[in-house]
């Protein structure tokens, strides 16, 4: 799916004003792993509260708009978190369920969460995630309540009741499991502006993969880590057991698709497993957008997915829709996993689309981006951004792309100075 893309040296220029800042593309935790190590553990956001959640309603702890927390939970148990609404945004509150690596479960075991008055009533329907399969691995579910009219429910400022519950069996051992609570909240539209309507009439069809050599980047252990892609070919090996995230920034209007592909295995060992790869899709609220896998025999496999236009409107179609997740600008995170029972590390590309153009975003009340539904910011839990990290994994050193700035500068300077300033430019850029 690499093709090229317009204004590639225009970013690649934008991003020399912060060069002189520290770098933000440092190194995964897992990229100097040794070959057969252990899958590395879910890396919890920098900066994140640790909460408990109650037993009882009434004591849930309250849950901060733009901050991360974290906690645990065990088989059979709910837990009450308390959030405070105004009535002015849409509000989406999420909870990433990280099981240590190497740990087992039910096809059916995963969370269900849920946004209510004090009073009980639901402020929107939110179904399970579950983990699929006997492989654990990080999963997310969010859930939402949208301005609407004075008759909607949850519509009043004030506490309201968030709940994460385990859903499944009581499998796990009995064991607590990480989780990671965010509450994101959207500005409303201005008073008057109309709705955007929803697309209608797009392709479902891939694109086809360009040519050249993939780009080599490491993947996250999660959403706060995830290594930020673009449209192209990416290169990455992955181990038993273990998840793969990266990021990709779209734009109102816009589609992903996603092709996640496995080499043979390298290893003697026979391989079967049904759920070998999946590919996973998470948007900019954490919320699933779409979950796919495919068997691993140990000969070249692979999966793919692709998604609606990017639209404010999608959100009208219901959390049924297969449209309804695409609801946001932002970045949306990829998710691979490879099954526990393969006998070895595999290399893997994963083949990034990115189709459409940007088109204009629906009236806000408000800062969007700030909020962290944009694209200048690398979501919740990050303060990293696209072109940064992008240089970072395309390998291009620091000192190369100055030097590759300061010649733009000084030819640039060259054609709009006046023929007797050149001399002293000249001068000045040699000292």
């Amino acid at each position: 799916m690499s093709r090229p893309r317009g204004g590639a040296a225009a970013g690649v220029v934008a991003a020399l004003c912060v060069l002189l800042l520290p770098s933000t593309a440092a190194a995964h935790p897992q990229a100097d792993a040794a070959p057969g190590s252990p899958a590395p553990s879910y890396r919890p956001a920098d900066g994140s509260e640790p909460v408990t959640g109650a037993e009882s309603s009434v004591d849930g702890p309250e849950l901060e708009r733009a901050k991360i927390y974290s906690d645990t939970i065990a088989p059979g148990q709910k837990k009450y978190y308390r959030v405070r609404l105004d009535d002015a945004s849409n509000a989406f509150v999420s909870t990433v369920l990280a099981p240590p690596p190497g740990s087992t479960s039910a096809i059916l075991d995963g969370i269900q969460v849920s946004l209510a008055s004090t009073d009980g009533t639901p402020c929107s329907s939110s179904p399970a995630s579950y983990f699929g399969g006997d492989t654990t691995r990080p999963i997310a579910a969010y859930a939402s309540r949208r301005i609407k009219n004075s008759s909607s429910p949850c519509q009043e400022a004030g506490d309201y009741l968030y709940t994460v519950a385990w859903a499944g069996t009581k499998s796990g051992g009995g064991a607590k499991w990480p989780i990671e609570l965010t509450y994101m909240a959207e500005p409303g539209l201005k008073p008057g502006a109309a709705e955007p309507e929803a697309p209608t009439g797009w392709s479902s069809k891939a694109p086809s993969p360009g040519g050249g050599n993939p780009q080599k980047v490491e993947g996250g252990t999660g959403f706060n880590d995830a290594a930020a892609v673009d449209d192209g070919a990416w290169r990455d090996d992955i181990r038993p057991g273990e998840s793969r995230f990266y990021k990709v920034p779209v734009a109102w209007g816009q589609q992903l698709f996603l092709r996640a592909q496995l080499a043979n295995a390298t290893s003697s060992a026979s391989v079967f497993t049904a759920n070998g790869l999946r590919l996973a899709l998470y948007n900019t609220a954490r919320g699933p957008v779409a979950d796919k896998s495919a068997g691993y025999t140990g000969a070249p496999t692979g999966v793919e997915l692709g998604t609606a236009p990017a639209a404010y409107a999608n959100r009208f179609a219901g959390d049924s829709d297969d449209a309804s997740a695409m609801r946001f600008q932002g970045w949306y995170y990829v998710q691979v996993t490879l099954d526990a029972k393969v006998p070895s590390t595999v290399p893997m590309t994963l083949d990034v689309g990115i189709e459409g153009a940007a088109q204009q975003g629906p009236a806000y009340d408000g800062d969007a981006s700030a909020a962290g539904f944009g694209l200048g910011d690398a979501g919740p839990g990050s303060g990293e951004d696209l072109t940064m990290r992008v240089i970072g994994v395309a390998g291009i050193g620091l000192g190369t792309v100055l030097v590759l700035g300061l010649g733009a500068w000084y030819l640039l300077s060259r054609r709009v100075r006046p023929a007797d300033d050149r001399a002293d430019t000249a001068a000045a850029y040699s000292r």
